[in-house]
């Protein structure tokens, strides 16, 4: 099993930037696939970001050249770091983890982008 904590949302003003923060409850030096993911009220969770255990990234067409994705396999944490930030980024922010075949999720951490 995997247990993910997100951090590091909270409200932020339109252009501004955040980065979020994802703690894995094991070694993720063996996760091939860990990912960031949204839910904006009324929406289907949409794919933002994944990263392999290689390092190759993928991104949303809706988020490239905006967010970044990284890993810090010594401290079990994947970061997404978003900047440039419009309302409609506004959302609850998920980190997900593909082990030994299955999805592990986490709790999620809001993010509201407003004047």
């Amino acid at each position: 099993q995997v247990q993910l904590v997100e951090s590091g949302g909270g409200l932020v003003q339109p252009g501004g930037s955040l980065r979020l923060s994802c703690v894995a409850s094991r070694s993720i030096f063996s996760i091939n696939h860990m990912g960031w993911y949204r839910q904006a009220p009324g929406k289907q969770r949409e794919f933002l970001a994944s990263i392999t255990s290689a390092g190759t990234t993928n991104y949303a067409d809706s988020v490239k050249g905006r967010f970044t994705i990284s890993r810090d396999n010594a401290n079990n944490t994947v970061y997404l770091q978003m900047n440039d930030l419009k309302p409609e980024d506004t959302a609850v922010y998920y980190c997900k983890s593909v082990f030994a075949g299955r999805g592990y999720w986490g709790q999620g951490t809001q993010v509201t982008v407003s004047s």
